[in-house]
């Protein structure tokens, strides 16, 4: 009641027939529940000029048992309680001077007085975006679908039509980060949104309610996330989206998109957001009564530095659909050895980070002085909120040392780098062209060679890749990626890059980190929306990879005739060899022992086998199942699922 815009006109009727004498505005816990709560004292009798006393409490300023710390004598409490920012004196007609009168008891009358500055809602149109009532159906992760049914960099719901394109880019918000990015989601609008409302058309309400400030669809604007659990953060959208009711969008009139995004992201927006959303939800409401004095000087080419880093991070990483190469195969970075091209990246990574702090700090100091706040905002910039991907202190949000967070960054570039190979084995990425190469539904090694008539590392034939114990078979996953590191970074020190490797992943040979991470890692970086799937034995045994835009109905039949059944007939052979090793009396004790070890395991390796050919493999094969890439993974994985690897929640 004190904050929301849902309870404004409780708050003005309290004021006009009460005053408010004193409050304790206690945080989450302090009543022993999770949200906030306050106890007030009122008078049905209106003061103009009273100022109540407020007073907050965190669940620190309790004892274990519940009960209140020791407070000093009544004159030194006041003292402390001011010295520490528990205790204000307030009047409620300050409240009136800020919009939606919230008790915001603590607010200065120099961060009040901002409030008299024309609203960005004067400069400006603050709108709410499409609501397609039922996301499963109408939105897919970009990587999802076929790329060329994606329209990109469109400029109007015309030009859409035009293109024929099914799936379109779309702002859905996202996860706190500033100046650039989240660009994740794509919406199916094809022949302007023809099936969303032919759907939305059999609600209640139909699709011109849903379906909101159509006019501004693909436009370049400014938005911000509409829930956040961190600070607020706002962004540029370039041209070519639809925007969510959860990716909220300013459309400026005059001023430039740059400037009011450095306006949102400075120190005072973010201050004064604390008055008008306390709770971290920041509705269009909100936004638009933010003061918008950004008549300020900046230098233009700073401006710039602040988009280009920003998206120079996002497109660093698979899930960018600019992604053009990795990092660390970049020849601005290149050395002879992994470990010198790291250091080389890690060092250009930390200067742009330095650089965003120093770019912030100062946009900051522009903002408060503008603002007159300099007596009570500091410019400074906590390093965890510099929201670059390369910048470990945001990545690795929690409690980490900088000797953890080192550690965590330099293992993750390195999972990217195998990540990135099987990318390369598959065909969806090249070394010898930047960007996406096989991208689209049932895409073959003829239209890789058609695109890249000369490669280097040829992609697996038959999108067919084995992660097993061993190299049993000559495409074998260890194997290939083997060949990728010497051709990436020669033969010269081939041995020190793959102990560096291995160091960076904590010990684990690349065979185990195939066989035990990369699924994983795969699936939680494509957001349980896996590109490449695993086929799967129930106990691990047999495993191979294939890439779902290459995928065809006979992939099944060849898997089992290919790949399970000669794999069975190594493991008899293998279980003969250890049969002539046990009874062959050269062989000593220790070899005995072992080989009837291996034995045991080979043979329950076989039983698993054959249960699973016979029950989920072979039945498989013969349904020859057709794959929709528009249907997403969510849709298609399950069509599959006794054969692949579980997946939580998919």
């Amino acid at each position: 009641w004190m904050f929301l815009s849902s309870y404004e006109k409780l708050r003005v009727k309290l004021d006009a027939q009460a005053s408010l004498l004193a409050m304790s505005h206690m945080a989450n816990m302090v009543m022993g529940i999770a949200f906030g709560t306050s106890a007030t004292v009122w008078k049905k009798e209106r003061h103009s000029k009273g100022r109540g006393a407020f007073c907050y409490v965190e669940y620190n300023d309790i004892g274990n048992d519940g009960v209140p710390v020791e407070f000093p004598p009544h004159n030194e409490r006041n003292k402390k309680a001011k010295d520490r920012g528990w205790f204000h004196r307030a009047s409620a007609d300050d409240f009136k001077k800020i919009p939606g009168s919230p008790i915001a008891y603590w607010v200065s009358k120099a961060m009040i007085a901002t409030f008299e500055k024309d609203s960005l809602e004067t400069l400006g149109l603050v709108r709410q975006g499409a609501s397609t009532s039922d996301n499963n159906r109408f939105l897919r992760i970009w990587s999802e679908v076929s790329n060329f049914k994606i329209g990109f960099n469109l400029n109007s719901i015309s030009d859409s039509v035009q293109s024929k394109k099914k799936w379109f880019p779309y702002n859905k918000g996202g996860e706190y980060r500033k100046w650039y990015g989240n660009h994740e989601f794509v919406i199916n609008y094809e022949q302007d949104g023809y099936e969303l409302k032919e759907f939305q058309s059999k609600l209640s309400q139909g699709w011109t309610v849903r379906l909101k400030s159509r006019d501004y669809y693909f436009k370049k604007s400014v938005s911000w996330p509409k829930i956040s659990s961190a600070n607020f953060s706002a962004r540029i959208y370039p041209n070519g989206f639809i925007f969510d009711v959860a990716g909220c969008c300013y459309f400026p009139y005059d001023l430039s998109e740059q400037d009011v995004v450095k306006l949102l992201n400075s120190k005072v927006s973010h201050e004064l957001l604390k008055v008008l959303s306390p709770t971290l939800n920041f509705e269009i409401e909100q936004i638009k009564k933010l003061p918008g004095n950004i008549a300020v000087s900046s230098n233009e080419k700073d401006s710039s530095i602040f988009f280009e880093t920003s998206r120079a991070d996002w497109d660093a990483f698979e899930t960018s659909w600019d992604f053009a190469t990795l990092p660390l195969l970049s020849e601005d970075h290149r050395t002879d050895t992994l470990a010198g091209t790291y250091g080389n990246l890690r060092t250009h990574w930390q200067g742009m980070t330095d650089e965003m702090l120093r770019l912030e700090e100062e946009n900051n100091r522009i903002f408060i002085d503008a603002y007159g706040l300099g007596a009570e905002l500091s410019p400074d910039v906590p390093l965890s909120e510099i929201t670059l991907t390369c910048n470990p202190a945001y990545r690795y949000k929690g409690q980490n040392t900088p000797t953890e967070l080192e550690k965590k960054l330099r293992k993750d570039t390195v999972q990217e780098f195998l990540h990135y190979a099987v990318g390369c084995m598959f065909g969806r990425y090249s070394l010898d062209a930047p960007g996406l190469i096989l991208a689209n539904a049932a895409e073959t090694l003829q239209d890789y060679l058609a695109r890249v008539p000369e490669s280097c590392f040829m992609p697996d034939d038959d999108n067919i890749i084995p992660v097993l114990d061993s190299n049993w078979f000559e495409d074998d996953i260890v194997d290939r990626f083997t060949a990728f590191l010497r051709l990436t970074f020669g033969d010269q020190h081939y041995s020190d890059n793959l102990a560096f490797i291995k160091d960076s992943l904590g010990g684990k040979s690349v065979r185990d980190w195939f066989l035990k991470d990369f699924y994983t890692y795969h699936w939680k970086r494509y957001k349980k929306r896996p590109i490449y799937w695993m086929l799967s034995s129930p106990k691990g045994s047999f495993n191979v990879l294939f890439y779902m835009h290459r995928y065809r109905p006979e992939l099944f039949s060849q898997v089992l005739e290919d790949y399970l059944r000669p794999f069975q007939e190594k493991l008899t052979g293998r279980l003969s060899d250890l049969a002539r090793i046990v009874g062959d009396d050269a062989s000593s004790a220790a070899q005995i022992k072992s080989a009837d070890k291996e034995s045991d395991k080979v043979r329950a390796m076989l039983i698993e086998l054959e249960d699973w050919e016979r029950d989920v493999l072979y039945p498989l094969a013969g349904q020859r199942q057709a794959l929709d890439l528009d249907d997403g993974v969510k849709a298609n994985y399950p069509l599959f699922a006794p054969a692949l690897k579980k997946i939580p929640g998919l």
